[in-house]
């Protein structure tokens, strides 16, 4: 009874839990090595790694949008499988860095690959997830990808431990290897896509998301919200190493209470949004909670070290509450206020601006918190609690845009 429970009924689902589990254990390995391996053993400067990660994450931002774009016209699955394989021999590439140009190179379109697919594979779930669970399922997803991310940074342990080459280089090709099992299982995906004949039967301009001023107004408003991703990674660990007097330990503390709580609460906290109109009030409710999370991560600062941990741990429950709140939130609207017969174009606008905040976060962080303190902080909480609140006057725009489109999904009386 209790497997019935963790595994889900549907065919489709199933599948893709296991892509994303595979896929996953593959990214904790990288998460946790990559930086390490470049710096330790391939000798790169901190500030070389740091810039060619940055210049990467620029390609990134703007891979979404056409790639998104070529999979409603040539398939979400299809184009989804050759972008994985290409992020296979981006990742085994990475061996084979010996210089900053070569890292530029290989991080450049290895992470053009990883946000095209991320794009893709969100158009994707709108084809074959159902719109009635849609929110949930890709709660489900992201419950399975914290777990595989932190089996895959357990796993790396393993290479840090024994701090050598080729224990770097075996585990970074096992990630390649996770790749090309998630090509293989994608590949048996039970799905039957719009075809071909249909979309380009579409009178619609190829660049209708671009166009479409209320869903770019979410996706910038989700960008803002997403800033919490990047924060908590890298701005929060050099916080509670550099200004408060926690022991270090809390840095991977934190983060592993962050990835336990996901795992429990991103599926119930997606259970009551059904609406757009549910879906902006929650992320109202989820930029409220990270302003306050910002808060009183402040309040470690010049307190003892156990006032500073119980502080942290607690700033750190309210900001997972803030982020499994605003997930659910951010798949509701980005789907729901999507024109169905554009599902990538639409997805690749999202995934474009979550990724413009992936590569903004780390500076965001360190020209506020970081340097102000106390200031800084309260400038992140001001930041997120407004783009939360403008997000349900943004969403009634959408609706009245975009009635025609949302009617098969979300009734309007429900949305208002």
């Amino acid at each position: 009874m209790r497997l019935r429970r963790v595994i889900p009924e549907e065919p489709a689902l199933r599948r893709l839990a296991a892509v994303t589990v595979v896929n996953t254990f593959g990214n904790g390995l990288f998460m946790t090595l990559g930086a390490l391996y470049l710096t330790r053993m391939v000798g790169l400067s901190v500030a070389q790694v740091g810039l060619g990660l940055t210049v990467a994450g620029g390609l990134g931002v703007v891979g979404g949008i056409p790639f998104g774009q070529l999979a409603d016209r040539v398939g979400h699955l299809r184009l989804l499988i050759v972008l994985v394989l290409a992020e296979a021999v981006g990742t085994a590439c990475v061996t084979l860095i010996d210089s900053f140009a070569t890292l530029l190179v290989v991080a450049g379109l290895t992470t053009l690959a990883d946000r095209a697919s991320s794009a893709v594979r969100n158009g994707l779930y709108a084809v074959v997830l159902s719109p009635e669970r849609r929110t949930q399922s890709r709660a489900y997803l992201r419950a399975v990808t914290n777990v595989g991310i932190g089996a895959g940074s357990a796993t790396a342990a393993i290479a840090l431990q024994v701090d050598t080459r080729p224990a770097y280089v075996a585990l970074i090709l096992l990630d390649a290897l996770t790749f090309v099992v998630a090509a293989w299982l994608l590949a048996g995906m039970p799905i039957s896509e719009p075809v071909r004949a249909e979309r380009s039967a579409e009178k619609h301009p190829r660049n209708r998301a671009l166009r479409d001023g209320p869903y770019l107004a979410i996706s910038g408003l989700n960008a803002v919200l997403a800033l919490q991703f990047g924060l908590i990674e890298v701005g929060l660990p050099l916080w509670i190493v550099r200004h408060t007097d926690a022991p270090r330990a809390m840095v991977a503390g934190t983060m592993l209470l962050n990835t336990v709580l996901v795992v429990l609460l991103q599926v119930r906290a997606s259970k009551g949004i059904t609406t757009v109109g549910k879906a902006a009030r929650a992320a109202g409710r989820g930029g409220l909670l990270m302003a306050a999370a910002c808060l009183v991560f402040a309040a470690a600062h010049g307190v003892s070290m156990w006032l500073a941990t119980v502080v942290l741990a607690v700033g750190m429950l309210v900001q997972t509450l803030s982020e499994v709140t605003c997930s659910a939130a951010g798949w509701a609207l980005s789907y729901d206020l999507a024109d169905p017969q554009h599902p990538g174009a639409y997805q690749g606008v999202y995934s474009s601006g979550f990724a413009l905040a992936t590569m903004l976060a780390p500076v965001i962080a360190a020209v506020t918190a970081l340097r102000y303190g106390l200031l800084g902080w309260c400038v992140l909480a001001a930041l997120f609690a407004v783009a939360g609140m403008a997000v349900r006057p943004v969403t009634a725009w959408a609706v009245r845009r975009g009635a025609q489109r949302c009617q098969a999904a979300v009734p309007v009386a429900a949305a208002r």
